[in-house]
């Protein structure tokens, strides 16, 4: 018989933290800066430059990353350069491509078996 717990203390405060990452992550545009990062540090004006949109929109986004714990900022000058906080949020990329992976192949023996 399986043990349920129920969602209270220190087992909810993990999940929402976790939760924070998760929503932090879960706009296209995040994505690419956090990919964008995992290649090195880059300045907004870099981001805003890849990314195709105004630096407040670009600033926005990091504030997000930046405030879920993603990335750390440095301020040089006039610019604010961006970094990963741990650079192994890139495993929860592969992980999340592993699943696209395996949905992908399940779609397609379903449309074959069809």
């Amino acid at each position: 018989m399986a043990t349920r717990r129920k969602l209270e203390g220190q087992t909810k405060a993990q999940m929402e933290a976790r939760s924070r990452v998760m929503k932090a992550l879960a706009h296209p545009t995040r994505l690419f800066i956090v990919d964008q990062l995992s290649r090195g540090e880059r300045c907004v004006c870099e981001l805003t430059d890849g990314i195709g949109a105004d630096v407040s929109t670009v600033s926005k986004h990091l504030s997000v990353l930046k405030g879920a714990g993603i990335v750390l900022d440095d301020k040089r000058g006039v610019q604010v350069f961006y970094r990963l906080r741990v650079p192994c949020i890139l495993n929860f990329f592969g992980c999340v491509e592993a699943v696209l992976e395996e949905v992908g192949r399940e779609s397609a023996s379903a449309v074959k078996a069809s």
